[in-house]
């Protein structure tokens, strides 16, 4: 029997657990009657360096899902490993970071092909050239080394999801990730893309605001199916707007019904959608499971979401967390403050949303991060026109920190008022018998917005670490 070509695919640690969504996709996508697929998650291994050396032995390609910060250092150190142990295997970066930045992505020798956008059609392309004995050069969606220079394949359309083959999560331990997550809840994408056009997301650059999503027969099918194999608990929609269309939820949440189907479920939605979504398709998705949501909120000054382009109102925000209230959906309203030439108005006017938010509900929660400009918007294009310097090369792009660290915007001591408001807030709601002590110190300082002196904080700290409860 002729030995199938291998091809092995590196989902790099982070400290996250979520499914590898992007390698299941780009599996089930390639013909395994013809090829021979290896996964690979650093996360789950002891030396994911000498597993991917030892995998790669003979393969005719590495393809792996870099995303821009930490991850990047793994993704390097086993891409490096790859190439010194075996010149002629192929490596393949694919993901946000090559697709934000290919050229950067090709300056590193052990990088040999950037894939740009949509992966499943660009890695079954390659991996045909490749067993052809044919060159990657002009492949669409691709940048490829090509001795000194470089070539661009043209860009490749975004294809219909529901052209594309279903995810095999057979090709994970499915187990193994419960066990992390401890919970049984699986990772689903259902969509691809953004049509919207905020100023501060890369999202656009990417996908040029197209948008493709999975008919709702097609996703119930496969939840009925996931459900009855992995006695999942929980489906978390893990897509960039889940709630485009309303036609779509309607029907997805009567499948859901009409098929039976007892597993909560989790995505994230604007709250424009929710707007627009209104009462009874609200109330419908919740009898369908619906039992959270993530909300990009990112302001509480209508003028700076004008600003950023987000096109939903601090109206629309107020009515999505009063409807998530009534019928008892937990969220988590993200904010973002310190963005170049924010007022100290607007960052209040952010910080008194998210206490409003945050005591409507036990179960909803308002995290704060700090802007830092990451490419391929115009926020940042206008970051940099002022002279703001983004990190250079790809060493200096894994200890990038778009989630903690904060850009030169935020003051040292708006920085302490905002640590010490994200700590308060976080206490004065939060449920628990043996709580109620700093439950009740925080609800007082929280309701005269008064957060000097924190003792509270300094002696919580004294016996966990501030990332736990800041």
């Amino acid at each position: 029997m002729t030995r199938r070509p291998r091809i092995v695919l590196y989902n790099p640690r982070a400290v996250f657990y979520t499914m590898p969504l992007a390698l299941i996709a780009l599996a089930s996508a390639l013909d395994r009657s013809r090829f021979e697929v290896v996964m690979i998650d650093g996360r789950l291994e002891a030396d994911p360096v000498a597993r991917v050396v030892e995998a790669t032995r003979g393969a005719l390609c590495l393809g792996v899902t870099v995303l821009t910060g930490a991850p990047i250092h793994d993704a390097l150190a086993v891409s490096r490993a790859v190439k010194a142990a075996h010149p002629g295997c192929t490596v393949v970066w694919g993901g946000w970071h090559p697709s934000l930045f290919a050229h950067e992505c090709l300056r590193e020798p052990a990088v040999d092909v950037a894939v740009v956008g949509q992966g499943e059609d660009t890695l079954a392309e390659i991996a045909s050239r490749l067993d052809n004995g044919e060159p990657i050069a002009g492949c669409r969606g691709t940048l490829v080394r090509d001795g000194a220079a470089t070539t661009s394949g043209l860009p490749r359309p975004l294809r219909d999801l529901n052209e594309l083959p279903r995810h095999d999560y057979a090709l994970i331990p499915v187990e193994t990730y419960f066990a992390h997550k401890r919970r049984r809840q699986i990772d689903y994408i259902s969509s691809q893309g953004c049509r919207f056009r905020c100023a501060f997301c890369a999202d656009p650059a990417v996908y040029q605001r197209a948008w493709s999503g999975l008919a709702p027969e097609r996703i119930a099918e496969e939840a009925v199916e996931l459900s009855r194999r992995y006695g999942m608990e929980e489906l978390a929609f893990q897509d960039e707007t889940f709630f485009t269309h309303t036609a779509r939820i309607d029907g997805l949440a009567g499948e859901f019904l009409e098929r039976g189907l007892r597993v909560a479920w989790t995505a994230t939605l604007r709250a424009d959608q929710a707007c627009r979504m209104g009462e009874a398709l609200f109330a419908k998705a919740v009898r369908s499971g619906l039992r959270r949501v993530m909300v990009g909120v990112e302001a509480g000054s209508q003028e700076t979401l004008d600003r950023l382009i987000k096109d939903v109102t601090v109206e629309q925000v107020i009515k999505t967390a009063e409807l998530c209230a009534r019928h008892d959906v937990g969220a988590i309203f993200n904010f973002i403050v310190g963005f170049p030439g924010e007022s100290d108005t607007s960052v209040e006017a952010t910080l008194a949303l998210a206490k409003r938010l945050r005591g409507m509900h036990t179960h909803f929660e308002t995290p704060i991060f700090y802007y830092r400009p990451y490419p391929g918007n115009p926020l940042a294009d206008a970051a940099r026109a002022d002279g703001y310097a983004f990190p250079q090369g790809l060493d200096a792009w894994a200890d990038f920190d778009y989630v903690g660290a904060r850009g030169p915007w935020i003051t040292p001591s708006r920085w302490r008022r905002v640590e010490r408001f994200k700590f308060y807030t976080r206490h004065a709601w939060q449920p628990g018998k043996w709580r109620w002590p700093l439950r009740a110190a925080s609800r007082w300082r929280c309701e005269r917005d008064w957060y000097a002196f924190p003792v509270e904080k300094a002696l919580v700290e004294l016996v966990r670490r501030p990332e736990q409860v800041s």
